[in-house]
């Protein structure tokens, strides 16, 4: 078990490593929150040692704190509104670069930064890619007040729009839920299969209490894959 981890790890740095050759001198980069985002943040911070020069925006508190140990010059969006690349993660991956994000949380955030990038690049290993979304509970952002009303909204346009599944409230330490950057909650649906990925994300920004949910439609330009037979690069079909 820890040899496959240790494996799956290494896909996820070569996927990094191979994201890396994007990063030109005087980049405005946005940097991924979770597992595979940190070896690309490592790589970033290799780069800053050897004297590149990059301003780079992070989407979480964590990853903020990962980048500023490695001495990666940061700025916000509010001092940098607009980014030539962002570099990030994914919970799941299908044939179009349609996404699911949000396992580590972050996917406010997330989106923020990627709609205010010129080009967003997934990077991942190959246990994300999915022929159909819904194999990784969907996360969804929401707000404290209404919580019940607004999880029974969250499952009855679900099902209208083909999605059926538990929706849980994400625990955090003790008995307390998780809470995200901006103080909110996160829902996870495990729906298992979402037919069409458009329609569900229509659907939950009907819900009046989801401040964002996690599934990315037309944001990545290209995904990175780390296997065992290498890194491939998937291109989006409209690119």
């Amino acid at each position: 078990m820890a040899d496959s981890a240790a494996k799956v790890d290494e896909f996820k740095a070569n996927a990094a490593k191979a994201a890396i050759e994007l990063v030109k001198p005087g980049m405005r980069l946005g940097l991924g929150t979770g597992s595979t985002a940190y070896h690309f943040v490592e790589a970033v911070g290799g780069l800053v040692r050897n004297g590149l020069e990059v301003i780079c925006v992070p989407t979480s508190e964590a990853t903020h704190a990962h980048a500023e140990k490695l001495g990666i010059p940061l700025s916000s969006l509010d001092e940098t509104p607009q980014l030539d690349l962002t570099v990030d993660g994914a919970d799941e991956i299908d044939d179009q670069l349609r996404l699911i994000k949000g396992g580590g949380g972050a996917l406010l955030r997330e989106k923020i930064v990627a709609t205010a990038s010129d080009r967003m690049v997934v990077i991942a290993d190959d246990s994300k890619v999915s022929k159909t979304l819904g194999s990784h509970p969907l996360p969804i952002e929401v707000v404290r007040f209404g919580l019940r009303a607004t999880m029974r909204l969250i499952e009855a346009l679900a099902a209208e729009a083909g999605c059926e599944g538990e929706i849980r409230l994400r625990p955090g330490q003790g008995d307390a839920p998780y809470v995200t950057d901006q103080g909110n909650l996160i829902v996870d649906c495990a729906f298992h299969k979402i037919p069409e990925p458009e329609v569900l994300a229509f659907a939950m920004k009907r819900v009046p209490g989801v401040v964002e949910h996690g599934l990315f439609l037309g944001l990545a330009d290209i995904a990175i894959i780390g296997g065992a037979d290498g890194v491939q690069a998937i291109h989006h079909p409209g690119a």
